[in-house]
């Protein structure tokens, strides 16, 4: 199988003056790309790293950050990327536990200082990271032809499918962050499956919103370079910039998260723009409302939505619900799809065996995408790979035709009076009424039901919060059996907490009412 190392090399030779990526004022071709990446990897040869040294990156999404994405891998070396949102103390015990030799960051030295003992080299760019660059050996030589140049780069180095390529670290949103190992093997599976769910060609332009440390944000870039396809992107997020840009560059695709959606459905309403260019938006990262799909749909009538399913451990891509406004009103609406082809997927009870089709269970994943396991933690990932099958820890059932229903974390699931609540489902009711921005739902402790439901709901500007407790409990009732309706509704003005892939962050909301309590509140 190819590996990070061949989609460059591939789009250099056949496509080699077309726009590979464009950020800001700085437009790069596919040959220039490929002269950046080879130009990486020599001056990280430079500085001694040997082949699986890991290579973490702390930086704002733009186009050296993709540089380092495609050239530390096919060096033979190993990425990091790092969350932009982390506290430095948090950073630094990534980077203990990664082993990283080198940082590069576009943070300032002084704003790092304490972090210096913890790697060999802080690398900031633009300054630092051009004069690494400069280490290339020079314009015109090919990846492939680097090394015996006498560049010394190990671009495209004896680097196989099994080799790693990444360590991408978990979101933290229900503990302790892992590193989730992915393999040569792993990426390019991925970039196969992603291009054949989103049916990628030559003539898309994507743009990339989704932060580039998270590998959802990652994910389409790989297959898009293989064909020579063009991505915009965005340092960050900011929706009414984001539609210019589907205005200015003509972007084809685009795949937000759902806060990232619905941020950009408010806008387009507010201020519209052009962007009949727009054939798909994605999303994926964690549950999606109704109301933001229908929504979406009115906002974006000639834009295919599509729904993806996924984790960090599976490179991300599982399954895929492509048109999802067709099913609006259908019974296939709220599944997240099919497995994408070469992914298996099954539903198993709680002794590992498969359960009947419309039953719920945890899924569990197969494929060449499936990490190869957690970082110097071997017991968390013989907890997670068993027999060759990743438990992902969601709840959920498959119809007749393999469609995947996902109807809640384990540990999000609510135990109330013996019933369970799956609070999905509540936050979809919930996220229904007009006033309702955003909505968290979760377990609390409750002496008389061992668990309660609880909310806690980010009120849409311009609408008061006097008796909307009261209205969104009647809103609830109407909708929802009476077990399932949040004992206590929270109302806050401000967004709910977020991790830096754009998902609500129960855990922290979840925690103080938990304290003192003998009892996981994972």
């Amino acid at each position: 199988m190819p590996t990070v190392a061949d989609p460059i090399r591939h789009a250099a030779r056949t496509v080699p003056t077309r726009a590979a990526v464009v950020c800001g004022s700085e437009v790069l071709d596919y040959r220039a790309l490929q002269e950046r990446c080879v130009g990486l990897a020599a001056g990280l040869s430079s500085l001694g790293l040997r082949q699986g040294d890991r290579v973490a990156v702390l930086a704002a999404n733009c186009h050296r950050y993709l540089e380092a994405y495609l050239a530390i891998p096919a060096a033979g070396l190993v990425v990091v990327p790092l969350n932009t949102r982390l506290a430095l103390p948090e950073v630094r015990a990534i980077l203990q536990d990664a082993g990283a030799r080198v940082l590069l960051t576009d943070r300032r030295p002084r704003e790092l200082a304490e972090l210096a003992a913890e790697v060999e080299r802080i690398v900031s760019w633009p300054v630092d990271y051009e004069r690494l660059m400069a280490r290339s050996p020079g314009p015109g030589v090919g990846a492939g032809d680097a090394a015996g140049a006498g560049g010394g780069d190990r671009f495209d180095s004896l680097v196989g499918e099994d080799d790693l390529a990444a360590l991408f670290y978990t979101g933290g949103t229900t503990g302790r962050s892992k590193g989730v190992m992915l393999t040569h093997r792993n990426l390019v599976a991925n970039a196969f499956h992603k291009t054949l769910a989103c049916r990628f060609d030559r003539d898309d332009v994507l743009l990339a919103i989704g932060p580039l440390f998270h590998v959802a944000g990652t994910a389409p870039l790989l297959g898009l370079a293989w064909l020579g396809a063009t991505v915009v992107i965005q340092p960050t997020f900011d929706p009414g910039q984001a539609l210019d840009l589907i205005e200015r560059w003509g972007v084809t695709a685009t795949l937000p998260v759902p806060t990232m959606l619905a941020a950009l459905v408010d806008e387009q309403q507010a201020r519209p723009r052009d962007v009949s260019s727009l054939r798909l938006l994605g999303h994926a990262g964690s549950p999606i409302a109704s109301e933001v799909v229908r929504r979406a749909h009115e906002t974006f009538p000639d834009a295919e939505l599509a729904h993806f399913y996924g984790a960090t451990e599976t490179a991300p891509i599982v399954t895929c619900l492509p048109h999802e406004e067709r099913e609006l009103k259908g019974p296939r609406f709220g599944s997240c799809g099919q497995p994408v082809p070469g992914v298996e997927v099954r539903v198993v009870g709680a002794d590992g065996s498969v359960l009947p089709r419309g039953e719920v269970g945890e899924v569990v994943v197969r494929g060449p995408n499936v990490m190869a396991g957690y970082w110097r933690n071997p017991e968390a990932t013989a907890a997670a790979l068993v027999d060759g099958w990743y438990h992902t820890g969601d709840l959920g059932y498959q119809d007749d035709e393999a469609y995947l229903f996902l109807v809640d974390r384990l540990k999000d699931m609510i135990v109330t009076g013996g019933e369970n609540v799956y609070s999905v489902e509540v936050e979809d009711v919930l996220a229904r009424h007009p006033a309702v921005l955003e909505a968290a739902v979760f377990g609390i402790p409750d002496e008389r039901w061992g668990e309660a439901v609880h909310a806690v709901v980010a009120v849409r500007p311009g609408y008061a919060n006097e008796g909307l407790d009261r209205d969104l409990d009647r809103h609830c009732r109407a909708a929802i059996a009476g077990y399932k309706v949040p004992k206590r509704i929270e109302l806050r003005t401000d967004p709910l907490p977020k991790s830096g892939p754009g998902k609500v962050l129960k855990r922290a909301l979840r925690a103080p009412f938990w304290e003192g309590h003998d009892v996981a509140i994972g």
